[in-house]
């Protein structure tokens, strides 16, 4: 050990702020190297520790465990000298695969939820042909990419069960939450990220606890403020009875409902189930832009319990709206399969309004030549059009088994995203009808609000009529269509595949054939104020009962119908200037890629544009 100097007590360390001293941990006479500790303060209720700020030898301690000392007070003296062999490095290295126990308990609770550490849960779920809730996130989101928020939530039941039960029995309090990205490979990150709820059926029926409301509440509040889709998969029972440690008496004031709501027109909402799905966990399926829902799926606003309770009879859950009931109602949007195909659908769905895709591919635009029969009375498949005209594999139709005279369907033209409404001439020839009216002006609100340009396939006779259909609000219902229509703020285009007639052809155009970017139609169209058949009947109506015998009178009928129809056919109206232009099938692609050249990019706004996207 050197011998001290004895002329100089060395350079002190001085206090680094006012507190008071826990502990010295050097003694004088011993040898410290720059960044060992000397001493720990504390200040403030929290500890510091003191390091020498060069190698040396302590010459002198100036305080002891207990003094108060204030900043810049004197320490320890260290005077220079030879300090001694060197530090193994190796051995003071911090062990970057040591896991302290607090991490070690962080790690433990996070594991009692997930999949595989609760089997007879996962059991359950392979008993009904389901698969968990964790397997759903897992397969829509990216690899890698889904943060969850709050997985370390219990139910609110303390005051009724011990915390170890709920722990072990009530992971995340029933909802597994969080933002990951969907379809990342093909989109920008930022566009690709969503938030992501599912309700968890293996913990309490995917009831809907006070926890898990608050956890939704605060992944909304940042679908809101960041902008960000939400997926919800919505199995469960709807509110839940047994929560104790809440305050209030029923819960009404709780905010979910109100803030999912908000979001309508702001972000996509997917509503995703598979199961039984009643009660508040329907009111928030029900308020998605899209119902995606599997074959086992049962929905309804009152599940048995309920309407046991309120006197209407006793039934099991599969009685209550079963997809034989809920798919051509219109309530769902997607009928599929089982889960593996409503995830899939699900990121088609998104996908749609994440943006553009630089890769595509389409069928010979020639075929579109043969589609529509030269018969004029010859029906054919508006679906087949729709396909041939789009790019391969990117047709996605929304509520076909509802309102079945319109055809509404996403889809994409040289990989630029859009909605299509169509007349389907194999249901009442295209006449458009209440169902086929509310369809295709909720559609129309979807598309604006997100900004997918719209392309129409118009061929209908027009409004359906008749005593029978006005029972049914006819007049307000197909007024919808004007509204709507008249309200569009994304570009729009229409094309006339056959039949263009009175008031229902121009609902196809936004209200007028001038509104939409262009109006042309292929050289099948036929125009008309309403039907050549009873156009004839009604303008020549004394002409025809003149003549006496049937058969003249069916010939000269028939011979007022051609004429009619030449003076209406395609070339005449583009003649007239009615329409733009007359144009090969084959050439649709160009004129509508071309229309559509200046149109925002999907995805991209950042405020409404919509008070909401209507859920009818």
């Amino acid at each position: 050990m050197p011998a001290f100097s004895g002329q100089s007590p060395g350079t002190a360390i001085r206090a680094p702020m006012p507190g008071t001293i826990v502990s010295v941990d050097v003694r004088a006479g011993e040898m410290v190297r720059a960044g060992a500790a000397v001493l720990v303060m504390e200040a403030m209720k929290m500890e510091h520790v003191v390091a020498a700020d060069r190698s040396g030898v302590v010459a002198r301690i100036a305080v002891a465990a207990g003094d108060t000392v204030f900043e810049g007070d004197p320490l320890v003296f260290i005077e220079a000298g030879e300090v001694g062999e060197e530090i193994d490095e190796a051995a003071t290295a911090v062990d970057l695969d040591d896991v302290r126990a607090d991490l070690r308990e962080v790690r433990e609770r996070h594991a009692i939820g997930r999949d595989d550490a609760r089997p007879e849960a996962v059991a359950r779920r392979r008993k009904t042909g389901q698969r968990t809730a964790r397997e759903n996130v897992a397969d829509l989101c990216d690899p890698g990419t889904f943060v969850e928020y709050a997985p370390l939530v219990v139910a609110a039941q303390r005051q009724r069960r011990a915390l170890d039960d709920l722990i072990k029995s009530t992971p995340a309090d029933g909802l597994v939450a969080g933002i990951g990205r969907v379809n990342g490979e093909r989109v920008a990150a930022a566009r690709a990220r969503c938030v992501v709820l599912a309700y968890d059926y293996t913990v309490l029926a995917g009831t809907q606890g006070a926890q898990n409301h608050r956890k939704k509440d605060r992944m909304l509040e940042l679908a809101e403020r960041r902008h960000l889709p939400v997926v919800i998969f919505t199995e469960g029972g709807g509110g839940r009875p047994g929560d104790t440690d809440a305050l209030g008496i029923a819960g009404l004031d709780v905010p979910t409902f109100q803030t999912f709501a908000r979001l309508s027109g702001l972000v996509p909402l997917v509503g995703v189930n598979s199961g039984f799905c009643f009660a508040g966990n329907a009111a928030l399926l029900g308020c998605c832009d899209v119902v995606i829902a599997a074959a086992n799926s049962n929905i309804g606003m009152g599940g048995p319990a309920m309407v046991e309770g309120g006197g209407l009879g006793i039934f099991r859950p599969e009685e209550i709206g079963p997809m034989r009931v809920q798919v051509p109602n219109g309530v769902v949007d997607v009928a599929v399969a089982d889960e593996v195909e409503a995830v899939r659908v699900a990121k088609q769905y998104l996908g749609y309004f994440q943006g553009s895709l630089t890769a595509w591919d389409c069928a010979d635009q020639r075929a579109l030549r043969a589609l529509v029969p030269e018969n004029r009375l010859r029906v054919y498949d508006v679906r087949r059009v729709i396909e041939t005209l789009a790019d391969a594999g990117s047709v996605l139709e929304l509520r076909r088994d509802f309102g079945l005279g319109m055809v509404t369907a996403l889809a994409r033209v040289e990989g630029r995203p859009l909605g299509v409404v169509a007349n389907n001439p194999t249901h009442l020839a295209g006449a458009i009808e209440p169902d086929g009216a509310d369809k295709a002006a909720r559609f129309l609100q979807l598309c604006d609000a997100f900004d997918l340009p719209v392309l129409f396939l118009c061929d209908t006779p027009g409004i359906m009529v008749g005593p029978e259909i006005e029972k049914r609000a006819l007049v307000r219902h197909a007024a919808r269509l004007f509204v709507v229509g008249a309200s569009l703020s994304v570009p729009f285009c229409t094309i006339v595949l056959r039949k263009g007639y009175g008031l229902g052809a121009m609902a196809m155009a936004g209200g007028s054939f001038k509104a939409p970017l262009f109006t042309v139609a292929w050289p099948t169209g036929e125009f008309g104020g309403m039907g050549l058949e009873g156009a004839v009947k009604l303008g020549f109506r004394k002409e025809l009962a003149a003549v006496q015998d049937p058969q003249e009178r069916r010939a000269l009928f028939e011979t007022m119908v051609e004429r009619m129809y030449r003076h209406g056919k395609a070339v005449s109206a583009a003649s007239h200037f009615e329409i733009d232009d007359v144009i090969d099938p084959a050439d649709s692609r160009g004129w509508i890629t071309s229309a559509l050249a200046s149109a925002p990019e999907p995805g991209r706004r950042r405020r409404k544009k919509r008070p909401c996207v209507d859920p009818w």
